[in-house]
């Protein structure tokens, strides 16, 4: 690996970070910020699975999630890639559900792809079971 795209995966890795710091202060502007305008989002583990595309489709589904689910994320593992611009991350999340209180915990795997300094793509999986527990009503 060069020392130009090691600094370069540095760089990304730094930028999704600041989107994962983001989520835990529930602020989505700033983690819009972070992803190109043509950004694809998808969540192949939703209900249903949904594939965003653009700033505005991602904001229409983070805005709700980030009333609804105060978490912290972390990063725990990244894999590298042979292109610096693409990313494999595992993370956690750990937080609550605003309207039930409950505790929400989960891992992630994540795959990105960035450019220019901005995240262009974005697809994240995930256990869907430990959401609808937290979400349930007693």
């Amino acid at each position: 690996m060069s020392a130009a795209s090691g600094g370069r995966r540095t760089a990304n890795l730094a930028v999704v970070s600041q989107a994962f710091e983001a989520v835990g202060r529930g602020d989505v502007d700033a983690q819009l910020e972070l992803f190109a305008e043509d950004a694809v989002l998808e969540l192949p583990y939703a209900d249903p699975p949904a594939r965003l595309m653009g700033r505005p489709a991602i904001r229409s589904r983070l805005e709700p999630a980030l009333r609804l689910f105060e978490i912290r994320i972390e990063i725990t593992d990244v894999h590298d890639c042979a292109d610096p611009d693409h990313l494999i991350l595992e993370y956690t999340s750990r937080g609550r559900v605003t309207t039930t209180q409950r505790t929400y915990r989960n891992s992630y795997v994540g795959f990105f792809r960035l450019g220019e300094g901005l995240i262009r793509f974005q697809r994240e999986y995930y256990n869907p079971i430990p959401g609808r527990v937290a979400l349930a009503a007693d």
